[in-house]
């Protein structure tokens, strides 16, 4: 059964827990002092009170996770620590960044970027580029939701998401970044558990004025480079409608594959004036100026 909602149902909150804030908490500890810190990967800070075998916050006890490690991040279940991940035909985990919000990986592959800059501002960059204030906007692979909660802040009209994976949308509601997550639930956001290549023929025609496209990569889910799909994401565009399709940059010489440029070809003969910009193609249904046709 698809899981429609648009008050996504949230995990309890509580502590988030990673191998650099448990080390700040036992450096604490020995110095015998309360330390300001953050539970909620850099949301927000504040005060705990640490000792050799547990710590206080806001007047409950916690324990330390036994064996602490580095890329994982750990939340209260049945009062113990465990990583945020699961195990369902490919491992999926929430992964801490230095920039605060955290990505995810399959299987060990990163599915956002974070060398340069956090995955949370580089959504924001990404949003900015196809205009979103006051418009219906499909986001077709939602992932994390940064994508939705960037098109909410800069005043989109709605956004229909679609997130294939059930354990993604478990990652959500733990990740305090996440709209599921945090406190920006909205009401013109709509998150469907679903295949958006299964479930865009069933949308209108004409029935968005903006598309974010950020699939996995091309050898894990093909549909979603396909002539076919484009074909789809035109007809379900208003003229003039601007999509952002994200594709990397993977290696010419180690995939022996021109991605960005097939993509870019595919979505021109869907109709999509198209350019290269950031990491992936901006694309402009029918034609605008300043990009090639």
């Amino acid at each position: 059964m698809n899981d429609v909602s648009t008050t996504p149902r949230r995990e309890p909150r509580g502590p988030l827990l990673t191998l650099d804030v448990q080390t700040q908490l036992q450096r604490a500890a020995k110095a015998g002092c309360s330390i300001e810190c953050s539970l909620d990967l850099g949301r927000s800070v504040t005060t705990v009170t640490p000792h050799e075998t547990h710590w206080e916050w806001q007047g409950a006890r916690y324990p330390y996770v036994e064996r602490c490690r580095e890329r994982t991040i750990y939340f209260l279940s049945d009062g113990v620590f465990q990583p945020i991940a699961r195990y369902s035909g490919s491992l999926i985990k929430l992964v801490p960044t230095e920039w605060g919000p955290p990505t995810f990986e399959i299987d060990g592959i990163k599915m956002l970027p974070t060398a340069r800059v956090s995955p949370f501002e580089d959504a924001a960059r990404k949003v900015r580029l196809i205009e979103p204030r006051g418009k219906a906007i499909l986001d077709t692979c939602g992932g994390l939701g940064y994508f939705a909660i960037w098109c909410l802040r800069e005043g989109a009209h709605r956004v229909q998401s679609y997130e294939k994976n059930p354990d993604v949308l478990w990652l959500r509601r733990l990740n305090p970044w996440s709209p599921e997550g945090g406190d920006e639930a909205d009401a013109r956001l709509t998150i469907e558990n679903a295949d958006v290549a299964a479930r865009i023929g069933e949308l209108a025609s004409a029935s968005f004025e903006a598309v974010l496209h950020d699939p996995p990569r091309f050898g894990i889910a093909g549909e979603l480079y396909s002539q076919a799909f484009y074909d789809e994401l035109a007809r379900v565009l208003k003229p003039r409608g601007r999509l952002f399709h994200y594709t990397g940059t993977p290696n010419r010489l180690t995939s022996g594959r021109d991605v960005p440029n097939e993509v870019a070809n595919r979505l021109r003969r869907a109709g999509f004036a198209t350019e290269l910009h950031l990491d992936g193609v901006l694309a402009v249904k029918q034609g605008r100026r300043g990009l090639s046709r």
